[in-house]
């Protein structure tokens, strides 16, 4: 029981924040605007619960099934309150590099009348409703890591190091790739190179991800590859079957979430224009050509295509798409989902046998390796040449006539080698902690047992 006098202190806190959160403004957000980020915020929570949580759990063994569902429902539930204590003030509270500041923890002065920029000037969204959305993207982030070591972790284990790997790893790329003052700061070049001075390290060198191919995919799928790595591989790996148990749940995950990508893509355009139009059109062709790209490559290797390869290309051309679809043209995104599909067929069978890694749910192979494949392709395929959307000049306020596909993939390239580098640190660090602290791995017995019942005291399928 929390003794009375801290909880007192809590509650006193609280209020004071809540007392600080400011009055009506006079002004309002446009109504569509306001209407389609809340829906695409409900479409981004139904891709992690139950969409995530299915795709999961259908590729697991039938003892371990409830295991898989309840790391994703309550990774997703710790990062969205940790996102409202602190998370969202590092990452967009403030100007830094890597991290804003605590000004708007437990969401200080953010109330009804408070406002967050969008991309075009003059046009505002509610804060409160930014701050729902980016924390849907932080909490589906730290999800889709558990896949990379299901059936052999310990449950309290996953929620610290997913607390550990947010604070330290989502956040500071997050601010990184995304944080930067608004549109309406910038009048002119002095106040542009202000702006820059205080964005984000990689906004300030033009990096450009529109949804999070760095800050969510690549992210999460170096974290997903070195816990594999730091835990170890299942017991009976490469010797017993371990072949999904539902492909059906599978298959209505994968759907979800390509219905709740949507949401992901089309609404990181913040406003209901043509540009939610551009992101929502080339994410349905992008992954409408990974799925045949994926399915046809499986079926000329290996002899016939199959459902799980059909989901899995889905997901990849989801995962492309995501860094490029406010960029790109149809054309691009052709290509990107077509490229996406191939290679990551080669990244969960060749990359994955030669890394030699039990990454069971091909974390790696599908979100990392078609995060890169993507984020390079952007900096291709945003080329007006090419029939991308170029470069935005806030000064100008017209696009810029400059625009240079080697530069622009060198700029994405150090945005990919950076956040490699930062997740594949922070996650070590983070599992030898927890490893050698609390513990990282259930018994051998509890393994053969199943997760659901030893860890959760019940199953997925009464007989």
């Amino acid at each position: 029981m929390i003794p009375f006098r801290l909880a007192r202190t809590f509650f006193a806190v609280v209020a004071s924040l809540l007392a600080a959160a400011p009055a009506f403004a006079a002004a309002e957000p446009a109504k569509g605007d306001v209407a389609w980020i809340t829906v695409a915020t409900l479409l981004v929570v139904m891709m992690t619960v139950p969409g995530l949580a299915l795709f999961y759990g259908g590729m697991v063994r039938a003892k371990n099934m409830l295991s898989v569902l309840m790391q994703v429902l309550v990774v997703f539930a710790l990062i969205v309150v940790l996102w409202a204590i602190y998370g969202y003030s590092l990452a967009f509270g403030g100007d830094g590099a890597f991290y804003g500041n605590f000004s708007k923890a437990f969401l200080a002065g953010i109330g009804p009348g408070s406002t967050a920029a969008t991309f075009s000037k003059g046009v505002v969204l509610p804060e409160l409703s930014f701050v729902a959305f980016q924390g849907t993207f932080a909490a589906i982030t730290c999800a889709l890591i558990v896949g990379a070591f299901a059936e052999r972790a310990r449950f309290l284990s996953v929620l610290v190091f997913s607390a550990f790997w947010f604070t330290f790893c989502y956040v500071p790329i997050a601010h990184a790739v995304w944080y930067w003052a608004g549109p309406d700061a910038i009048t002119d070049a002095a106040s542009l190179d202000a702006v820059s001075a205080g964005a984000g390290f990689l906004w300030r060198r033009g990096a450009l991800d529109f949804a999070g191919g760095t800050v969510v995919h690549i992210n999460a799928g170096v974290a997903g590859l070195v816990g594999a790595w730091v835990i170890g591989k299942r017991i009976g790996y490469g010797r017993e079957s371990m072949a999904p148990h539902s492909l059906v749940s599978t298959m209505i995950g994968a759907s979800l979430l390509w219905v709740g990508w949507f949401g992901f893509n089309a609404g990181s355009n913040l406003e209901a224009n043509a540009g939610a139009a551009l992101a929502f059109a080339n994410t349905l062709v992008a992954t409408a050509a990974a799925t045949l790209s994926w399915t046809f490559g499986e079926w000329w290797f290996k002899g016939r295509p199959s459902m799980l390869g059909a989901a899995s290309g889905a997901v990849a051309g989801l995962v492309a798409i995501t860094p490029a679809c406010g960029f790109v043209g149809a054309g691009g995104a052709l290509v990107i989902g077509f490229v996406a599909g191939l290679v990551c067929l080669w990244g969960v069978n060749g990359l994955k046998r030669w890394l030699d890694v039990d990454d069971a749910l091909d974390v790696f192979g599908v979100h990392a390796v078609g995060g890169i494949v993507g984020a390079l392709l952007t900096g291709v395929f945003a080329a007006p040449a090419l029939g991308g959307v170029g470069l935005y000049d806030y000064v100008a306020n017209a696009v810029s006539p400059d625009y240079s596909i080697a530069a622009q993939v060198w700029v994405q390239l150090q945005a990919v080698l950076l956040t490699i580098v930062w997740s594949a640190v922070v996650a070590f660090v983070g599992f030898e902690l927890v490893k050698y602290t609390i513990g990282l791995r259930v018994s051998e017995d509890a393994e053969r047992q199943g997760l659901d019942i030893v860890a959760h005291g019940e199953t997925a399928y009464h007989r």
